[in-house]
C-alpha cells in the first residue's frame, strides 16, 4: 500500500506512540495508580492509550473520587518523570522538513505533558498543538482532528493523520481524513485496512508547488 500520486494539504500527528515512545513512563504511573487503587493494571493499560485521561477514569465508576482530581494526580506524576521518552526514529528529521504551517500535533495529553514529553524527545515545537483540554470531547471523537485542520486552514479530507493507537486511528476515519499507522511501539500486530510504517526513515516526502505535500515510501 502506498500514497503513491496523493498529495495532502497538511500532515496532522498523534504525539504518544507517534512522533515519541513514552510507554515506559506512562505504564509506570499509570501501573502505580491502579494497584492504589485496587485495579488491575494489566487490563487498564490496554485500555488508556490514545485516549484523554478523564475519560479512561470516569467510565471506571469507581466510587468514593474525584475523577478530576485523580487526573491532576496522574498527570502531575507523567510531567514530573520524563525517563524514557525519546523520539521515534526519524521523526525529528521528518518534521524539520515540514512547512511550518502544514503540521499539527494532535494528542490526547493535556497540554503541559505535551510540551514536556516533546520538549524531553527533542521534538521540535509544533506550529499547532492540539491537546485534550482543547476539545470537549476526546478520541475515538473526531473533534481534536477536525479541529486542527481548521486552524491550518485545510479540508480534513486533505489531510493525513498519523497514528498509532486504535482510538487514535477511529477518530481520524471519522474525521474524513487519510491515515498512516505508525507501528514502531506496537507489541502485536495491528489488523488495520490502513497504510503502515515502522519508522519516519522509511519515508520520503516531496513538497510540491504551492506546498502540497506528497510522500512515498515502503508501506505494509
Amino acid at each position: 500500500m502506498s500514497f503513491d500520486g496523493r498529495s495532502f494539504g497538511a500532515f496532522l500527528f498523534d504525539m504518544d506512540g507517534t512522533v515519541l515512545n513514552s510507554i515506559a513512563v506512562a505504564e509506570r504511573v499509570w501501573t502505580a495508580w491502579a494497584e492504589k487503587r485496587g485495579i488491575d493494571a494489566v487490563s487498564l493499560l490496554a485500555t488508556v492509550h490514545g485516549r484523554k485521561a478523564i475519560e479512561t477514569i470516569t467510565r471506571l465508576n469507581l466510587s468514593g473520587i474525584d475523577p478530576a482530581e485523580e487526573v491532576r494526580v496522574l498527570t502531575q506524576a507523567e510531567i514530573d518523570d520524563v525517563a524514557g521518552v525519546e523520539p521515534i526514529a526519524g521523526a525529528i528529521a521528518f518534521l524539520k522538513n515540514l512547512p511550518s504551517d502544514r503540521w499539527a500535533i494532535v494528542t490526547s495529553a493535556p497540554r503541559e505533558l505535551a510540551r514536556v514529553r516533546l520538549e524531553a524527545a527533542g521534538i521540535p515545537r509544533p506550529p499547532v498543538l492540539i491537546a485534550g483540554e482543547d476539545v470537549h470531547n476526546g478520541k475515538p471523537a473526531p473533534d481534536c482532528f477536525i479541529l486542527a485542520a481548521r486552524i491550518l486552514g485545510q479540508p480534513i479530507e486533505d489531510c493525513l493523520v498519523f497514528e498509532d493507537a486504535p482510538a487514535g486511528i477511529e477518530a481520524a476515519e471519522a474525521s474524513g481524513a487519510s491515515v498512516l499507522v505508525i507501528s514502531a511501539t506496537h507489541r502485536a500486530p495491528l489488523l488495520t485496512r490502513h497504510p503502515s510504517i515502522e519508522s519516519y526513515d522509511r519515508l520520503a516526502l516531496d513538497i510540491g508547488s504551492g506546498g502540497a505535500l506528497h510522500l512515498t515510501g515502503k508501506l505494509t
